[in-house]
């Protein structure tokens, strides 16, 4: 017995089962300080359904040891581009968030491919030159989105009758499109969006199978013993650009699953960051820089978003004043600012 406790501090790691335990903790406080736990439960169980998929982006990358994807804009670009011209095309409902993505993963895959042969070209420095290519599509769209030629009077800005404005709404289009299928609701507070589980979990079930497969363990094979998998006739370069490809095209899916829970499409700066938030889930979870997994994914995912949208509510019902936005920006970074420390540690 004493051992199995010890062999499980072990493999979990004392960060990892102290930011549960806290978890837990502010659960158990909730109802004590006047803090719904149906609504807060409702409300980590939306967050990891909007967060998962992007999440999940993490893991074919750091597979192939292509590292943490800290390009991830670039496949929420690309989901972006999908949303507006699904909103573009007035498409609604299943047709219209479903669209978006068929529509996306063209360009996913063709800014995965180029985002590919320029990792492949820096190999020991992929996380940098990623964090760069992110910032950097970041910024270009910024000015791409006041001149691609969108007219829709529900996406322009009023005044000028061109450009996209910062914030879309898809409340009349296809928000909850996918939540809504087969969700319930318990009580006046609670909101299981059942759509959104079953669509991240067959996305981890399609990255489970495809690791099993030839090809998936080629490309785990050439993140853990490069040397190993070019003896055994395996194109590196390959198996590397398209756990890229698999990545943006995930990162894609995710923000348009985000914006049809969110209801709402955050062009501009809206990406900046977003890759940081998912980074920090996965490696929580215990993720490496080097190896990762669907638990990892799901167990970070919970962790993080659960921290995330407690805190705030448990601490300014304590101290009965509104700083619940303060508190998150301080909780999120703090969490991001941990996994990071965890990433240089596990390189020097």
């Amino acid at each position: 017995m004493i051992n199995t406790i010890k062999n499980f501090i072990e493999d979990a790691g004392w960060p990892r089962i102290l930011i549960a335990l806290f978890l837990v903790f502010l659960f158990v406080a909730a109802p004590f300080v006047d803090v719904r736990l149906d609504a807060s439960v409702s409300d980590t169980l939306i967050r990891f359904g909007m967060n998962g998929v992007m999440v999940l982006a993490m893991v074919p990358m750091i597979q192939s040891g292509c590292g943490l994807n800290f390009g991830l804009p670039l496949g929420i670009i690309a989901g972006l581009l999908g949303a507006v011209t699904s909103v573009q095309l007035e498409m609604h409902g299943l047709f219209g968030v479903f669209g978006a993505m068929a529509m996306a993963t063209p360009l996913a895959i063709i800014f995965g491919w180029g985002y590919g042969l320029l990792l492949n070209r820096v190999k020991g420095d992929e996380m940098m030159i990623a964090t760069y290519v992110g910032f950097s599509s970041v910024a270009i769209m910024c000015v791409m989105w006041l001149i691609l030629p969108y007219d829709s009077p529900k996406m322009v800005w009023g005044y000028a009758g061109e450009g996209l404005r910062t914030t879309i709404s898809v409340e009349e289009f296809w928000q909850n499109a996918i939540g809504d299928i087969a969700s319930f609701r318990f009580g006046e507070f609670f909101y299981f969006p059942t759509g959104v589980f079953v669509f991240f979990f067959l996305c981890c079930g399609a990255i489970a199978l495809f690791m099993r497969t030839k090809t998936g363990t080629a490309m785990a094979t050439v993140g853990s013993n490069p040397e190993f998998a070019k003896a055994n006739g395996v194109n590196i370069n390959r198996m590397r650009t398209l756990s890229v490809i698999i990545s943006t095209v995930l990162g894609a899916y995710g923000i348009i699953i985000y914006q049809q829970s969110f209801g709402f499409i955050q062009l501009y700066m809206g990406p900046f960051y977003m890759a940081f938030p998912a980074v920090a889930a996965v490696l929580i979870g215990g993720a490496s820089v080097k190896k990762a997994s669907i638990m990892n994914v799901i167990v970070g995912t919970i962790l993080f978003q659960g921290i995330l949208t407690m805190t705030p509510s448990v601490i300014n019902s304590i101290i009965q004043t509104d700083m619940s936005e303060v508190i998150r920006i301080i909780v999120s970074n703090g969490m991001i600012l941990y996994a990071l420390t965890r990433v240089v540690r596990g390189r020097e």
